[in-house]
């Protein structure tokens, strides 16, 4: 082996060894979680930092999905997919639109009203939790799913966005050839921008799926009855300041709360790359 080749091999040791370690430190809190949830309630927070249970106490899964107060986990994870299901349906398909319009559809201000969208993306979301708090007060949505679902309805930002730049792609002479068929503009979105525009809007489905499963500020404003809790808000009912915390059956329901995730991502892990970076046309 010459010296060149053998410096280039040491090179990619060196390059996968240094990858390796960043992500064992990225997924090491991961782990830390998976193992406590299998250790007894009075091993978690021990001196001995192990990660290894003395025994398996399987009676957190068991406990944790009892839940509170006649609210098992079964009911906080039907209202997280409600929420989230819902909420992703309502996002994706109204960003689509609001995406075809700008990058199709000539209007009066188009411009401005881009601008206005673009500018929505650097407003921080602390800005805006009060006056949609008296708004959506004053409309009596509280305790209910409207304050957490309804605003989804009425597209995303960064989905225009990334949508929109997708559909810019995609070769006019599509569009004009549908309009000579007699197409019209809702023809020529559903029949012709969308079955091409499906990674772009499979990888918004996976951004507003991960984004609604773990949004945890807005439903703790909104919701205000146990039974309407969604999963993420209902993992902090584990902490009692009053008694001793269950922080196995926490630990257990946190980490069952990963499973929808990683599901989600692994299946459509291929469509966020090619939906963010790739174009509307193959081959």
């Amino acid at each position: 082996m010459g010296t060149h080749a053998f410096n280039r091999t040491n090179k990619r040791i060196g390059y996968h060894l240094l990858l390796s370690v960043l992500a064992l430190i990225m997924i090491y809190p991961i782990i830390w979680l998976m193992m406590s949830s299998l250790k007894p309630n009075d091993e978690i927070f021990t001196t001995t930092y192990s990660l290894i249970p003395s025994h398996i106490a399987w009676e957190n899964y068991v406990s944790g999905w009892r839940g509170f107060a006649g609210n098992s986990f079964t009911t906080f994870y039907k209202n997280s997919f409600i929420i989230v299901v819902i909420s992703t349906i309502g996002a994706v398909a109204s960003s689509a639109l609001v995406a075809y319009a700008f990058a199709r559809i000539p209007f009066a201000g188009k411009g401005l009203w881009f601008t206005c969208m673009m500018m929505t993306m650097m407003l921080p979301h602390d800005v805006t939790i009060i006056p949609q708090y008296v708004m959506f007060a004053k409309m009596g949505w509280l305790s209910t799913f409207k304050p957490v679902i309804v605003p989804q309805f009425f597209a995303i930002p960064f989905f225009i966005f990334l949508i929109m730049q997708f559909i810019r792609t995609i070769p006019m002479e599509l569009d004009e050839a549908a309009k000579m068929d007699g197409c019209s503009k809702y023809t020529i979105f559903f029949r012709v921008i969308v079955p091409l525009i499906v990674p772009a809007l499979i990888t918004a489905t996976i951004f507003s799926f991960y984004w609604r499963w773990e949004d945890f500020i807005n439903p703790l404003l909104y919701l205000n009855k146990p039974e309407l809790y969604p999963v993420s808000l209902a993992l902090k009912l584990f902490q009692d300041g009053e008694s001793l915390n269950n922080w196995g059956g926490m630990f257990a329901m946190a980490t069952t709360s990963l499973v929808p995730i990683f599901i989600v991502f692994f299946i459509f892990q291929r469509y966020i790359v090619e939906g963010i970076s790739t174009s509307g046309l193959k081959g």
